[in-house]
């Protein structure tokens, strides 16, 4: 398990960048699958989610061992887990890309976003969707789904390493929800990925505004001239950035 802990510094960096350009810094590096796939917001939030992740690994049901009673175990794993999940972090569920049942359900959201918890990811879907996505918590899932969780899925593990929408995700991991979807930065890449996103993004704001002027992209984007080099520079003393 990483001994890194998420900055406050960092995490703002985070914040104000989009999972694209996040995708993009981490492909420079060699990293082409950190963006779960089928995986999107239940409703949009104006700010971005931004937690180490905090995993939890489902297997297929067995029917004898997947009774409604199973809930009644205090150390059942789903239930635990939304109680362990330390504030800050964002909850990681391995549904197995199967969204037929559901992860979890409005009370179990309700309850991490009381406890601080920054946000809630699974491959699978979620129950009482309508009333997850009024909640003050970032949620992204596959599609919303009626089914208890124990119809098709039996909570297993809490903090492993995990697969989710085909990424896989480290306990302790970055990731990173925006309008779009979810992005996972390894944690030792955490501080230098989100410094570079930021310079990126300053960028492609100061590339965008002069597209909607109506220039051309050739030379611009990428800034294969010097003239662009020297605009972009005068851009950011102007905006401060």
């Amino acid at each position: 398990m990483t001994t890194y802990v998420l900055s406050d510094e960092t995490r703002r960096k985070f914040e104000g960048v989009s999972c694209a350009t996040l995708c993009t810094a981490l492909f420079k590096r060699g990293l082409r699958n950190q963006f779960i796939q089928d995986v999107r917001p239940v409703a949009p939030k104006a700010k971005n989610m931004v937690g180490q992740a905090f995993t939890l690994r489902y297997i297929p049901a067995r029917e004898d061992l997947n009774q409604l009673s199973a809930f009644q175990n205090p150390e059942h794993p789903q239930r635990a887990a939304v109680e362990k999940c330390p504030p800050g972090f964002v909850m990681v569920m391995d549904s197995r890309k199967d969204p037929r049942a559901a992860s979890a359900g409005s009370i179990l959201v309700s309850r991490l976003m009381v406890r601080g918890v920054a946000g809630v990811v699974t491959d699978g879907g979620f129950r009482d969707s309508p009333e997850i996505g009024e909640l003050d918590i970032p949620a992204y899932h596959s599609r919303p789904s009626a089914p208890t969780n124990l119809t098709l899925h039996q909570a297993l593990d809490i903090n492993v390493p995990i697969g989710c929408g085909d990424v896989a995700v480290w306990p302790g991991d970055v990731v990173v929800g925006d309008r779009e979807g979810v992005v996972v930065v390894p944690a030792h890449l955490a501080d230098e990925i989100a410094a570079e996103a930021v310079e990126m993004t300053a960028f492609e704001d100061f590339v965008t505004e002069e597209v909607l002027k109506g220039r051309s992209i050739i030379g611009l984007y990428p800034a294969t001239k010097d003239e662009t080099k020297t605009e972009f520079a005068a851009w950011r003393r102007t905006k401060g950035r």
